[in-house]
């Protein structure tokens, strides 16, 4: 059974996950729909908006990180983010011929959210300087 705390950030990093696949939608909209952009470029950059405020909100919010931005913590954002699409692509291309696409893409959405969940609390956004991991 996971604690409170851990729970709660549990809670606050689905509710980012939500917000993510917004801002990527929206933006994605805003670019093919109101400037006319192929869909593409706009898939890259509305990915690259979602993925930033992926990052803004669970490093501030979710996992109460106040100190200062390093390079080696958004490299390591990254990674765990390729890694997690490598992982959620692996689950959906394996499984889909047994589940349907849709069913397939379910699972790997949980597969994902389970890796960047995991990335992100023990890596990109561990508490070093606390005496304790729960943060």
């Amino acid at each position: 059974m996971l604690r409170s705390a851990e729970g709660r950030k549990l809670a606050k990093f689905a509710l980012v996950g939500g917000l993510n696949t917004g801002v990527d939608f929206a933006v994605f909209c805003l670019l093919v729909y109101g400037a006319g952009m192929i869909s593409i470029g706009a898939q890259i950059l509305s990915y690259a908006a979602g993925l930033l405020n992926s990052y803004l909100l669970n490093r501030r919010w979710t996992f109460g990180v106040k100190k200062e931005h390093k390079f080696g913590e958004v490299m390591r954002f990254i990674v765990v983010n390729l890694f997690s699409f490598g992982a959620a692509t692996g689950v959906l291309l394996a499984m889909e011929q047994w589940l349907g696409s849709a069913a397939a893409k379910a699972v790997s959405v949980v597969i994902s959210m389970a890796v960047n969940f995991v990335g992100y609390r023990v890596w990109v956004f561990r508490m070093e300087h606390q005496g304790n991991r729960a943060g």
